[in-house]
């Protein structure tokens, strides 16, 4: 299972932009110096969140990097033009030596959308469309194509042309059952972000979206899966709460309170970080643990976690991240090489099952 990080550079803290993207620059290296398999930037269009064009700050990156994949968390391509987020993408793949990859999303905020001139009415519709653009433009550099919502091309040219023979698009979805058929049924590899709850209640989304898949005829090695959760490690619980608790609680009520949620305080927070909830925060064991868990459920091929949350310290991330690279990762990967190896064993050694994975020693 691949292993990554992603952020949306946020702001609460009140720092400036300028000082923000110098360390969004230090994040990034550092996941590449930790050998991680990737970094995904968020796009918004509001105060609190710094990046607005992830393919500018991507390709920052990859003249700092030298590994790790790149990707967008996500691109909202709802409220964009599909040919020039392909232009942008194909240069950050050029600039990167082909690591570059798109998540298109709807996005979880609307400010774009007025922005741009588009009409909220149209939400699923514009998505639909430009996402069909967009896998055109990848398949092929003439393009003839018509839309409701966009002009039409005809045997336009589109360049440049990324170095990756295809440029991966995955579809970001945070639990909509028709985003993950649509998913399923294009081939496409599918990113699930779970925010709350417990992550077994969207253990039927992915199922849907294989099925959706199988029932399209596609094979298995197109139709991947990653899980994106908000994570946060460090030498203990209680210095990982420390860190991370009470900025979490602060951008989710603020959120939340645009949006109409309840206001979540510590009793909240402690259920969500719980064994079988969606936060992935405390020790580098605990931490394991629950990305382990996840895999019991989900049988997924990569693991994105969101660290840089809220006013959650910059010294705090890097430490939670060199954790994660050099604790959790070697944890997580030697545990799956373990339950593969017990799978093929003629006597059916058991493996761990949903809610309560441990650990093997080795």
């Amino acid at each position: 299972m691949e292993l990554g990080l992603a952020t949306f550079a946020d702001l609460a803290s009140g720092i400036t932009p300028a000082q923000r993207m110098r360390d969004l620059m230090e994040e990034a290296e550092l996941a590449d110096q930790l050998g991680l398999d990737g970094f995904a930037v968020g796009e918004h269009h509001r105060a609190d969140f710094l990046v607005s064009s992830p393919a500018v700050v991507l390709a920052a990156i990859a003249v700092k990097t030298e590994r790790i994949r790149l990707s967008s968390a996500v691109t909202v391509l709802s409220s964009d033009d599909p040919v020039r987020v392909f232009q942008d993408f194909a240069e950050v793949d050029l600039l990167s030596g082909g690591r570059a990859e798109i998540m298109a999303g709807r996005g979880s905020f609307i400010e774009s959308f007025p922005l741009f001139g588009y009409d909220l009415d149209d939400y699923d519709e514009l998505y639909a469309e430009k996402l069909e653009l967009l896998l055109e433009l990848r398949e092929h550099t003439q393009v003839t194509w018509s839309g409701r919502h966009r002009p039409a091309l005809d045997h336009a040219g589109v360049w440049p042309r990324p170095m990756q023979e295809r440029l991966p698009v995955w579809v970001a979805v945070g639990g909509s059952p028709q985003s993950v058929v649509r998913a399923g049924a294009l081939g496409l590899p599918l990113t699930l972000a779970i925010i709350g709850g417990q992550p077994a209640r969207f253990a039927p989304l992915v199922e849907l979206y294989r099925n959706a898949a199988k029932q399209a005829d596609h094979d298995a090695s197109e139709t991947r899966l990653a899980i994106n959760t908000h994570a946060f490690v460090a030498a203990s619980l209680s210095e990982a709460d420390a860190a991370f608790a009470a900025p979490y609680l602060a951008m989710m009520n603020r959120i939340g309170r645009e949006r109409g949620w309840p206001v979540s305080g510590r009793r909240e927070y402690e259920a969500l970080r719980a064994p079988d909830g969606a936060l992935a925060v405390g020790s580098p064991e605990q931490v394991a643990e629950k990305i382990l868990f996840e895999h019991e459920l989900f049988a997924h091929d990569r693991y994105i976690a969101q660290m840089s949350v809220g006013a959650v310290g910059h010294r705090d991330v890097l430490r939670s991240m060199e954790l994660f690279g050099t604790k959790v990762a070697p944890l997580v990967r030697e545990e799956l090489v373990r339950r593969t190896a017990r799978e093929d064993r003629p006597d059916g050694f058991p493996v761990a099952m949903p809610g309560g994975p441990t650990i093997s020693s080795p």
